[in-house]
C-alpha cells in the first residue's frame, strides 16, 4: 500500500462500463501538442544538418521566413509550406494540418488493460508518464517517472496502491527525476534500464536497477513487455512494447519515450543518423491500430501519425 501518493485523479474509463474495460477500453484525456510548426522545421533542419539559407535555396522560400517560423512567427504560404516539406521529406499533410493548428488526433480505444497517463509539467508543455494495469486492479507497471516526485504524487490515481515494476526510456530529468521518491515511497521495485544507460543521478543502481537489452521481454501476470533498443536522442533509449499474448488481436500499447510523438518526434541529441533509423522501425514494425504513448504531449495512434506525422516520410 502506498498511503501517501494518492489522488482523485483518473484518466480511464469504459463507455461500456466497469466489466467491458478489460475488453475495450477508451482513454478520455488532453495534453497538448509537444511541437508546434517551428519546432518541427527546427528539428528536421537539424536532423538534415541544414541551415535556413541552405533551405531557403532548395525550397525557394526565403530565409527570414524560414527563421521567423522557427521563431513561431508564421507568414508561410500553403505553397511555401509543401516546398520546405519537400526539400525537408516531411510529410505536406501534417505540416500543413500543424500550420493551421488542425493537427488530428484519434479516440484511443481497444487496449485490453486500463492506461493512466500522468502527466506532469516540463517547460510549456508536458512529460509523461503511464501506469498500465488490469481495469479492476490495485497494482500495475509504471512507465518513466516524471520529472518530479511531488508533481507525480499529485497526479498519481487512486485505485492503483503498488507497483510491480518501473521501465525508464532513457536517463533524463524529466523522465526519471521522481525515481528516487517513488521508490522511497514504494518499496523495493524492480527498476528496468535501457542497456548502458547512465543512472547513477536517479537511485536506481544502488536500489537494484537492471539493465533491459533489445527483444528481452519481461512477464507480469497477463502483461508483456518487451524492450526495443532506439538509439538516436540518447545513446542508450529504449522504448516498449506492452500486450497480452493470450488476447493475440488486441491493440498493442508501445511506450516510446522521446522518439515518436503525435504529431512531431524527439531530437537526435546522440546522432540523427540512429534516430531517424530508430523512427524508421517503429513506424514501419507495428501495426496502425497500436496506441502511442510518448514521453511528451498527447497519446496517439500508429496509423494516425502514419498518414500525418510530418517525420513519417
Amino acid at each position: 500500500m502506498v498511503e501517501n501518493i494518492l489522488s482523485e485523479s483518473f484518466h480511464f474509463f469504459s463507455a461500456s462500463g466497469a466489466n467491458a474495460c478489460h475488453v475495450c477500453g477508451v482513454v478520455i484525456e488532453y495534453a497538448p501538442l509537444e511541437d508546434e510548426l517551428g519546432d518541427v522545421l527546427d528539428k528536421a533542419m537539424r536532423h538534415a544538418c541544414c541551415t535556413e539559407q541552405t533551405l531557403a535555396a532548395r525550397a525557394g522560400v526565403s530565409a527570414e521566413k524560414i527563421h521567423d517560423a522557427i521563431d513561431y512567427r508564421y507568414e508561410l504560404a500553403d505553397d511555401e509550406l509543401r516546398r520546405l516539406a519537400a526539400a525537408l521529406k516531411l510529410n505536406e499533410v501534417g505540416l500543413l494540418a500543424l500550420a493551421r493548428n488542425r493537427y488530428p488526433l484519434p479516440e484511443i480505444s481497444g487496449l485490453p488493460f486500463c492506461l493512466y497517463p500522468l502527466r506532469t509539467p516540463h517547460g510549456i508543455g508536458v512529460a509523461n508518464a503511464y501506469i498500465v494495469a488490469e481495469c479492476a486492479a490495485s497494482t500495475g507497471i509504471l512507465f518513466d517517472a516524471g520529472g518530479d516526485y511531488a508533481e507525480i504524487e499529485r497526479v498519481w490515481p487512486k485505485r492503483i496502491r503498488a507497483i510491480d515494476a518501473i521501465f525508464i526510456t532513457h536517463a533524463e530529468r524529466e523522465h526519471t527525476g521522481g525515481l528516487a521518491g517513488l521508490l522511497r515511497a514504494l518499496g523495493r521495485v524492480p527498476v528496468f534500464f535501457p542497456e548502458g544507460a547512465c543512472v547513477s543521478d536517479t537511485g536506481a543502481q544502488e536500489l537494484g536497477g537492471l539493465s533491459m537489452g533489445e527483444g528481452a521481454s519481461l512477464r507480469f501476470g497477463a502483461f508483456e513487455v518487451r524492450a526495443l533498443k532506439t538509439p538516436g536522442h540518447a545513446e542508450a533509449h529504449n522504448c516498449y512494447i506492452v500486450s497480452v499474448p493470450a488476447l493475440a488481436g488486441a491493440a498493442q500499447l508501445l511506450v516510446t519515450g522521446d522518439v515518436l510523438f503525435a504529431g512531431s518526434a524527439g531530437r537526435g541529441y546522440f546522432c540523427p543518423q540512429s534516430f531517424a533509423e530508430s523512427m524508421k522501425r517503429l513506424f514501419a514494425e507495428f501495426a496502425g491500430k497500436t496506441v502511442i504513448a510518448p514521453g511528451h504531449g498527447p497519446l496517439t495512434t500508429l496509423e494516425n501519425e502514419r498518414l500525418h506525422n510530418p517525420f513519417s516520410c
